[in-house]
């Protein structure tokens, strides 16, 4: 058996499924697109990522999965339009509005799902999708990328799959589960002839910079759910037995930065 007879799509699928991970709705996003209200676009993730977008020669792009317009305003100033598309209508609200105050009027907001009807997408220059990319069909959104970009495509995914320290989360008496990783869409390019570019982009992971135990146990809870008394006490013990640990919120998070040339370029 070679790489080339594993029916990788299925096995993504089936890999998403047992890690019990309920999917994100709009309304999820739309109640945290209202603590972004005052959010700058940028940040060292973001602008790590602008900086290793090749844009010569390239007057458009769609950001599939935009949020607030993380990405997708940074790169406004050095195109002639940005397509940012998202199934939260607040995400895009929150994109607009920064749109507004940056004086960018070459910004389109396009509310779609991964999963719902594309016939209306623009098909742009560039395709980038930072950290949407946690989707159910993962060589559907490959096809979706590649049909929609005329250069290049973007895709950054998260390494390991695991949001939250896995020694945290044995620490508290539960198993960690990984959810699928970039290198399932390293495989999936892979058999499409794609030869992909790697490479990785590390940051503090979701914990860091808690103010304190309550507002660190909140963080936990908001990724793992909610925590038992015995989980509670766990974690303070953890919090409590490493002050800089805590602070760091335990291991980094490290994303994979993803590029490759549609096959239709």
């Amino acid at each position: 058996m070679t790489l080339d007879d594993i029916d990788i799509a299925e096995l993504y699928r089936q890999h998403l499924a047992q890690c019990g991970r309920p999917p994100k709705t709009p309304a999820d996003w739309d109640k945290r697109a209202q603590r972004m209200s005052s959010k700058q676009p940028g940040g060292y993730y973001a602008n790590t990522l602008a900086s290793r977008m090749n844009l010569e020669d390239c007057h458009s792009v769609l950001d599939v999965g935009c949020g607030p317009g993380s990405i997708g305003l940074l790169l406004a100033p050095r195109l002639q339009h940005v397509t940012g598309l998202d199934y939260s209508p607040k995400m895009l609200e929150q994109m607009m509005a920064s749109a507004h105050r940056l004086g960018l009027n070459n910004v389109t907001p396009l509310l779609r799902a991964w999963e719902d009807d594309w016939h209306d997408v623009p098909v742009c220059d560039i395709a980038v999708a930072s950290r949407s990319g946690m989707v159910p069909d993962l060589a559907d959104a490959l096809d979706r990328l590649n049909a929609h970009a005329r250069q290049r495509v973007y895709m950054t995914q998260l390494v390991g799959g695991h949001f939250i320290d896995p020694e945290l989360v044995t620490a508290l008496g539960r198993t960690p589960r990984s959810l699928p990783d970039h290198l399932y869409t390293l495989a999936l390019l892979h058999q499409q002839g794609i030869d992909a570019e790697l490479s990785y982009i590390d940051v503090p992971g979701r914990l860091a910079g808690s103010e304190d135990f309550d507002d660190f146990a909140r963080r936990v809870a908001g990724s793992l759910g909610e925590l038992d008394a015995d989980e509670t006490e766990r974690l303070r013990r953890w919090y409590n037995a490493d002050h800089e640990r805590a602070t760091r919120g335990g291991a980094p998070m490290r994303w994979a930065v993803v590029s490759w040339v549609p096959p239709s370029s």
